[in-house]
């Protein structure tokens, strides 16, 4: 009994130990040597007998012994082999990630902390904000991959993309309660700072390709004084100085420990929760229960140069696209025309359009050189005071800035003056009224002048090149009087300097026929064959209320064309 005890306990033995041999043999992957049956037993061939009567009999010596190599040995290994690790798996969990690495949707590349303020922001996102953070992720795709690109530029966390997010929702067009612009939320001086440009024709805040530039500057800047993506995310909403002035007084420079002190605003304290539950719920919309999100295509576009101060409504005919199209395209513009104030200015257009602009363009921008200066109203300014300071006819100011002669001015409005490219004004203080002239200057002598359909005061004393007040006081006449056909006007001209109108018209050649082309007015036909507006008006019978279009033929009286 006690030998059989006693084998029994080595068999045990043998059979725990015999299978780590050969998964050590197959993990090194060495070929052992055949042993003999002798070498390779713990028990001789009579006491395996003894123990298993009902098995056969162990091979003999000259039987080959199976390498641990074999086809069955191999097998065998495999079933028996185990995952061994140097360290710990306590903690392992298998994950299958379809795809390549960097499209896995839970990557990030700025830090997250899941913590009880994230959260709440998570089911404020999904539930009372739902509508409005669905709006964002619609828009989201239409923004995201090129702002990606310029923070990829610029050696920043691509995810910082989700600050706009929060900011503005991707609009160019939100303007906050504190007079911050576009998708970026600029304010106007670290706009400026950042080389953003705003004024009366364009404010490069909502442009947003400029914008993100700026941004990731700011950005580059607060992280490099803050080392902490979450106290740089705080500068860029409170600024700097703010963060700063708190980590000093709290001897602080955690976030999360910075605010649970009332020195920040809500919003501040807010902000970077928002950021981390924006950036989980775009990156995984489907598993926050965002589903059938109907997403903008990405933003694409060309750039052309084009003239200072060229209509966009030509720019688009160029394009053969809208207006609206164009705008949407290049938010930045205020205006109804590119800055006056650059010599060109690069707008963009639709992807793929560039050689359809340039073929068009050429054939419909207007001819004629022409200059422009950008007057500022001030309080007390007329149109008709600021049409005689520059030397120029009412009407084009009227038409070039798309008012009526009796729209009504505000202070600050910055009016396009369009001059001759020859012609170099430079306008002093608007001058007062002239005084009423009492009598016949030396050297003057009086003609009449019979109204015609469509002339004013200002018309007639631009053609017969006298001075506005002093035809209004020799005729006892305001400014604004509405003249009528077949009224006579006393018209005093020098001797040798001034023409009277019988000899203006002698001095006409040939009469023409002109057909408007798309981007013509009155003011750009007139420039480019020397004639006045009030002339073109009265050879084709238009009053202050017509307005011509492409196609339209006009009667002209001309010597020879502008070259």
């Amino acid at each position: 009994m006690r030998r059989i005890l006693c084998l029994g306990i080595l068999l045990f033995l043998s059979s725990a130990c015999l299978p780590g041999i050969h998964s050590v043999s197959s993990k090194n992957h060495i070929d052992v040597p055949s042993k003999e049956v002798g070498e390779s037993s713990l028990f001789t061939l009579s006491e395996l007998e003894d123990l298993f009567p009902d098995q056969p009999a162990s091979p003999k010596i000259d039987d080959p012994v199976p390498s641990p190599a074999s086809p069955e040995n191999r097998v065998a290994m495999r079933s028996l082999s185990l995952p061994i690790s140097d360290e710990s798996s306590d903690e392992f969990n298998l994950e299958i990630l379809p795809g390549p690495p960097h499209k896995r949707k839970n990557e990030f590349d700025i830090p997250i902390v899941i913590n009880e303020k994230v959260e709440h922001f998570l089911h404020y996102f999904q539930t009372t904000a739902r509508n409005i953070f669905s709006n964002w992720l619609a828009r989201s795709e239409k923004y995201i991959p090129f702002m990606r690109e310029v923070l990829k530029e610029k050696g920043l966390p691509e995810d910082l993309v989700y600050l706009s997010m929060i900011e503005s929702g991707f609009n160019p067009y939100a303007y906050s309660r504190s007079k911050a612009m576009g998708p970026w939320q600029f304010i106007y001086l670290t706009g400026k700072r950042y080389g953003l440009k705003s004024n009366w024709w364009v404010d490069e805040r909502r442009d947003p390709e400029k914008s993100t530039i700026a941004a990731a500057g700011y950005l580059k800047d607060l992280y490099d004084m803050f080392e902490c993506w979450y106290l740089a995310a705080a500068g860029y909403n409170a600024g700097e100085n703010k963060i700063a002035i708190g980590m000093k007084r709290y001897r602080t420079e955690d976030f999360w420990e910075l605010t649970k002190y009332r020195y920040l605003k809500q919003e501040t304290k807010h902000y970077v929760p928002q950021m981390i539950a924006a950036a989980l719920l775009a990156k995984d919309p489907e598993k926050y229960g965002f589903i059938g999100i109907e997403y903008q295509e990405p933003l694409r576009y060309d750039k052309v140069m084009v003239p200072p101060a060229m209509d966009l409504r030509l720019i688009a005919k160029a394009c053969e696209i809208t207006v609206e199209e164009l705008k949407e395209l290049n938010p930045e513009l205020r205006r109804w025309c590119t800055p006056p104030d650059t010599p060109e200015y690069e707008i963009k257009i639709p992807f793929g359009k560039q050689d359809l602009f340039l073929k068009n363009f050429e054939s419909l921008r207007p001819g004629g050189k022409t200059s422009f200066k950008n007057h500022t109203v001030k309080k007390g300014d007329t149109l008709q005071q600021i049409a005689r300071l520059y030397s120029v006819e009412l009407e084009p100011i009227l038409e070039m800035n798309r008012l009526q002669k009796r729209s009504r001015l505000s202070a600050g409005t910055n009016l396009l003056i369009p001059l001759p490219k020859e012609r170099e004004i430079k306008p002093g203080p608007l001058a007062p009224k002239p005084s009423v002239e009492k009598g016949r200057p030396s050297g003057s002598e009086e003609i009449t002048y019979i109204i015609k359909k469509g002339d004013s005061l200002w018309s007639i004393a631009n053609e017969m090149g006298v001075n506005i007040g002093a035809l209004g006081a020799w005729n006892k006449l305001h400014p604004e009087t509405k003249l009528m056909p077949g009224d006579q006007l006393k018209i005093k001209v020098a001797n040798g300097d001034n023409l009277s109108m019988a000899s203006r018209k002698e001095k006409r050649g040939r009469e023409i026929i002109y057909v408007v082309k798309t981007g013509d007015s009155l003011w750009s036909i007139a420039g480019k064959y020397n004639v006045s507006i009030s002339e073109i008006k009265s050879w084709n019978n238009l009053n202050g209320n017509n307005r011509i279009y492409p196609s339209d033929k006009l009667k002209l009286k001309v010597e020879r064309p502008k070259s």
